[in-house]
Formats: C-alpha cells, sequence, structure tokens
C-alpha cells in the first residue's frame, strides 16, 4: 500500500466501523476478518460429529454451509469489493433455505417438490444478485427468511422436553440477540465509536457470536431430527463444557 492505493484496489464495497488496512497491508479489515475463523472450526467440529455418527447427509450440507458463509465473509472483509460482498451475501441466503428445509421437510408430504423449490429460488437468487445490488432490500429479504423459520423453530422447542436440548435452543437465541445488539451498535454509531480510545469491534464479536450461534442451532436440530427418527438423542459435552449430540441408532438402521 502507497499514496492510497490499496492492495486489493479501491473500496467498491459496504465498509464497516473498523478503519481499512491499519493491522495489514494485505487486510482491508482485519479483525471483521479473522473474526469468522471460530466460525469455521465450529462448523468443522459440527460436520465431523455428523459424519462421525452418520446423521443424514443434510446436516453435513448445512454445517459446509456454514464453512462456505465463513470463508466468504472473510473474503468480503479482506477485500472490501462488491464481487466478494456478493459472495458472502449470497451463501447467507442458501443456508436461510437449507434451514427452512430442514424445519419443514418432515411434514412434506410432497419430497421432490420442496428440495426442488429451493434449489431453483436459490440458483434465480444467486444470479439475479450477481447483477444487482439490493443494499436494504437484502436485509428485508433475509430477514424474512429467518422469520420463515421462527414458527417451526419454536414448536420443536415447545415439544422439546430435555432440559439440555432446550438449552441449547436458549443459547441460540441469547447469541443472536446479543449479536444483532452488537451489530447494530457498531452500525448506528460508528462515528462516536470512531472518537474512543479503544475500538470494541462490534462487527467483528457478530460473527464470533454467530458462530456460535449457528452451531447452536445445527445442534438442536439434529437432536430434534434424532427425535423424530428415534435415534434416542443425548447432549454430552465435550471436555464437560462443549455441547454435542451423541445418538444410539437401532442395530436395522
Amino acid at each position: 500500500m502507497a499514496d492510497g492505493i490499496f492492495f486489493w484496489g479501491p473500496v467498491t464495497s459496504k465498509e464497516w466501523c473498523e478503519p481499512n488496512y491499519v493491522q495489514s497491508s494485505y487486510i482491508a479489515e482485519f479483525f471483521n476478518t479473522i473474526s469468522n475463523i471460530p466460525c469455521i472450526i465450529l462448523a468443522l467440529i459440527g460436520l465431523v460429529n455428523a459424519l462421525r455418527q452418520r446423521f443424514e447427509k443434510r446436516f453435513s450440507v448445512l454445517h459446509i454451509s456454514n464453512i462456505i458463509l465463513a470463508i466468504g465473509s472473510m473474503t468480503y472483509h479482506a477485500t472490501l469489493r462488491q464481487m466478494q460482498q456478493q459472495g458472502d451475501e449470497t451463501p447467507m441466503v442458501w443456508e436461510m433455505l437449507l434451514y427452512i428445509y430442514i424445519l419443514y421437510s418432515p411434514d412434506w408430504h410432497y419430497r421432490s417438490t420442496m428440495p426442488t423449490f429451493l434449489f431453483l429460488y436459490g440458483a434465480l437468487f444467486a444470479i439475479v444478485h450477481s447483477q444487482i445490488r439490493f443494499g436494504i432490500g437484502f436485509k428485508v429479504h433475509y430477514a424474512l427468511l429467518c422469520l420463515l423459520c421462527a414458527p417451526r423453530a419454536y414448536k420443536y422447542y415447545i415439544h422439546t422436553e430435555d432440559t439440555l436440548a432446550k438449552r441449547l435452543a436458549k443459547l441460540y437465541v441469547a447469541t443472536l440477540l446479543i449479536g444483532a445488539a452488537c451489530w447494530l451498535c457498531d452500525r448506528l454509531f460508528c462515528k462516536q465509536i470512531q472518537g474512543w480510545y479503544f475500538n470494541p469491534q462490534g462487527h467483528a464479536v457478530w460473527h464470533v457470536l454467530m458462530g456460535f450461534n449457528s452451531y447452536f442451532a445445527n445442534a438442536f436440530l439434529m437432536y430434534c431430527r434424532a427425535q423424530q427418527r428415534e435415534w434416542n438423542p443425548k447432549i454430552k459435552h465435550l471436555f464437560g463444557f462443549f455441547p454435542y449430540v451423541k445418538i444410539q441408532k437401532p442395530k436395522t438402521q
């Protein structure tokens, strides 16, 4: 970087409340970039658990989508380029379509219709989004997809009797609310924050919390699905702290 020329070229995407190219000449928003690493690690832990216990492929795909989303976010914040921003936002929509499928598919009688529709919807969105910048429209669209998940997720919660499984759902809500507060503060009060001696890096904190948020959501859904399949799920804790789902399938499965 020299004379105001950045390594990745001029900024063409939305910027966040972190000075550009301060910590590294090769990474535009350093903390917003590296804060995605916990998301990848947590998704890998979930993926290993899903593969090792032979959960349905949908959960492996879900964990992989979390990894893709984190990598997309890293490239976006590292470059602050429009194409990379779209590479962050499109996987966000794909991930929500996966959640919709996992939440609603047990009660969907026409098995091929729903995944076909969601796949075509995701492909169409990717094509359109590659050509058009939605701005606030993207946020509204993403929020609507999240709201579609809420009723079924709540139904699963109220029909879950296991206290530890319910705790996963509560941790999901807690990390979502705290993370959203960090995201909003970073966005709305950026001018004031830039005048502080210490920048709390609210957007980076949001990334870390969303990594845990996705892990808790995935683990809760894995538990609920295992219950539906009568796989006798239990919530265990790695090192007495980190929760994961352990199942015992019937010998015929």
